[in-house]
């Protein structure tokens, strides 16, 4: 199948972000209206933005298409945008609305549905059956180069290196230059050649000419940069994302940790004041506030604690590494980071996974428990120089045994 309408050149852009595996935001606990006109909250959306004209469209076609579940390819599309924006303003609330049209056809779905369910399920880290999904719609469509893609992710967020290097290969085979590159050059970055990596996503950003595709692969290249210990490299690539001006929650997360790495946090409020909404950037909103000894930490730490809540209350588990760092950092509570922590990293493990279980072992006075890390960063060979040095400068002595692990024995 080749992908050439602009829904799918935003799909394939967008589909990268989740390479990161972001914390999403979660919503407070559902308040039930007393009324029918009673207006619950506005919706960043209106009418005159070209996404609003653009959702009206997309819904007015799926209508059209017939009273009950209606058009698949209809209801794709307008499922697909929905995703979309959860992932560009971290709203989880559109997520859902995704999953409503979704949910309105029955099992067989043909490969466009089994697409954006894959994508719907990996949001909620249902990993094993996005994957079933993603073989689905391959086993009907070999060429979907966007399911390739999304296989490649997940296997990146799990450390599947030899697997998402199956993916990055058919994406070559394909002839998908920016999505290739994209995944092969998160491949290497993640394998520990971060110079080749550098060049890989570079190569791929002179073959893109669409804003959302280079947005991504200059916040990836600095994020490359910031782990090369390079900060002027990464300041100019997160500075030339910025000034694509399209309001992405993974950038200004990217782009605030590494302010914060940085010790610049009176940046970090400036850039965050308006994102109160979105979870993870709350969350470095806050930290920036702490460390300024602002009165606002206290309002923010308390609105996060509340989130975190009610998702427990939920069930969901897909906040772990952001709450951890939100123990550790904001409530100076170690032990429960920790569990956290390792809890998260036995389902996703990239950088950032790896990072906050270190940082909470050590302050938990547990360094073995950041064992997996340390094989990681062996078998792996990844190069991020603070990491190393946290993980490798206080490993635990030979048969030393890791309270927290003897705990949970």
């Amino acid at each position: 199948m080749t992908v050439t309408s602009p829904a799918c050149r935003r799909l394939v852009a967008l589909l990268l972000a989740a390479l990161t595996a972001l914390a999403w935001p979660v919503t407070a606990a559902p308040r039930v209206p007393t009324r029918d006109d009673e207006v619950l909250e506005t919706l960043p959306l209106r009418g005159r933005d070209a996404a609003a004209r653009e959702l009206a469209a997309l819904r007015a076609e799926a209508a059209a298409s017939g009273p009950q579940a209606g058009d698949p390819a209809a209801a794709a599309r307008l499922a697909q945008r929905y995703f979309d924006l959860a992932l560009a303003q971290g709203d989880p609330r559109y997520v859902g609305y995704a999953e409503a049209v979704v949910a309105r056809f029955a099992d067989p779905l043909g490969a466009p549905l089994r697409l954006v369910r894959a994508q719907l399920r990996q949001y909620r880290h249902q990993f094993d059956a996005a994957l079933a999904d993603l073989a689905a719609a391959l086993a009907l469509d070999p060429d979907l180069a966007a399911a390739h893609a999304w296989r490649g992710a997940i296997f990146l967020v799990q450390a599947r290196y030899d697997e998402a290097g199956i993916e990055c290969a058919a994406l070559q085979r394909l002839r998908r230059e920016v999505l290739a590159g994209g995944c092969l050059g998160l491949l290497q970055a993640y394998g520990g050649a971060l110079a080749q990596a550098e060049a890989t996503l570079q190569q791929a950003l002179r073959a893109s000419v669409d804003a959302d595709q280079r947005l991504w692969l200059l916040t990836r290249l600095g994020e490359v940069a910031h782990w090369r210990g390079q900060p002027a490299r990464a300041e100019h690539h997160y500075r030339e994302a910025l000034a694509l001006d399209r309001g992405d929650v993974y950038l200004l997360a990217a782009w605030s940790d590494f302010l914060l790495d940085s010790g610049r946090p009176g940046e970090v409020v400036a850039l965050l004041a308006r994102w109160e909404a979105a979870d993870s950037l709350l969350l470095r909103l806050a930290e920036a506030e702490a460390a300024l000894r602002r009165p606002e930490a206290a309002r923010h730490r308390q609105t996060l604690a509340d989130r975190y809540a009610s998702a427990r209350l939920r069930g969901d588990a897909t906040h772990q590494a952001e709450q951890a760092r939100f123990e550790l950092r904001l409530r100076g509570d170690a032990a429960q980071a920790l569990r956290l922590a390792a809890d998260n990293y036995r389902v996703q493990r990239e950088p950032r996974d790896a990072r906050i279980l270190v940082e909470a072992a050590l302050a938990a006075g547990d360094p073995a428990a950041a064992q997996p890390v340390r094989d990681w960063l062996q078998r792996s060979g990844f190069e991020d120089v603070r990491l190393r040095r946290l993980a490798l400068a206080q490993a635990p002595a030979p048969g030393s045994t890791s309270a927290s692990a003897s705990a949970r024995r």
